[in-house]
């Protein structure tokens, strides 16, 4: 071959050696960009879901964060409960002057008449059966029925009076042995449904320890200070 066709032929083949290096550099750069371009988009996809508003997260597929657990709020503190009536006889004291019960005991005391005595006077007890002498105050647990206190025909009206104000309560009749046909007589007037909240509370002062046939509790003890009864669970 010719040198002139020899040259010809050899620069024809570094132009396609050129050709070559160069397409091939042309496709690196287009990976290169592409991996660069997909990068910049993955980084700008995390960045536009970060400031997104909260409708678009989803966009981004990117799990809702979790909601706290709400919080609970205590609710107003519980006032103590009653104490629980004893499952066995007790005993309660009562007197006109209730600092002279020995401590530790169950007592009974007046809420009116002129004996009354006031809630001071008691602070501390661990419990206390407020007695009314006069019929006034259905708010008592219970009412003193006998000579020169409340007849009767007035228990038959405090225990209406009361159980209408406190239906669940019970509504405690004093009275003694001799006095109670009688009040039981006027009891028998109020509806079933009251009679059924009557509790009896008959005095017997043998000086022994009882409880009448009939009765929910029974004075058996009368003292110089005070006075002393078995009562029944659930009196």
């Amino acid at each position: 071959m010719p040198r002139t066709d020899r040259l010809t032929d050899a620069w024809r083949g570094r132009g396609k050696a050129l050709a070559l290096v160069g397409a091939a550099a042309a496709l690196a750069g287009a990976v290169s960009a592409g991996t660069v371009g997909a990068a910049s988009a993955g980084t700008a996809t995390f960045a536009a879901a970060r400031h997104a508003p909260a409708g678009q997260h989803a966009t981004a597929h990117l799990a809702p964060a979790a909601r706290p657990a709400p919080r609970r709020h205590p609710g107003p503190a519980r006032r103590p409960a009653a104490p629980a009536r004893p499952a066995r006889p007790y005993l309660i004291y009562d007197s006109v002057t209730p600092t002279a019960i020995p401590v530790h005991h169950d007592i009974a005391t007046y809420a009116t008449g002129g004996y009354a005595v006031s809630p001071a006077q008691v602070a501390g007890r661990r419990s206390v059966l407020w007695i009314d002498t006069n019929g006034s105050d259905p708010r008592a647990a219970a009412l003193d029925v006998e000579p020169g206190d409340a007849t009767p025909s007035l228990a038959a009206s405090w225990a209406r009076h009361k159980l209408s104000a406190e239906p669940k309560s019970d509504a405690i009749l004093y009275t003694m042995r001799a006095e109670w046909p009688a009040v039981q007589s006027a009891v028998a007037t109020l509806p079933s449904h009251m009679r059924s909240h009557i509790r009896w509370w008959i005095a017997d002062p043998t000086g022994v320890p009882h409880v009448v046939p009939g009765s929910n509790a029974t004075q058996w003890y009368w003292g110089s200070n005070y006075d002393v009864t078995t009562a029944n669970p659930g009196f």
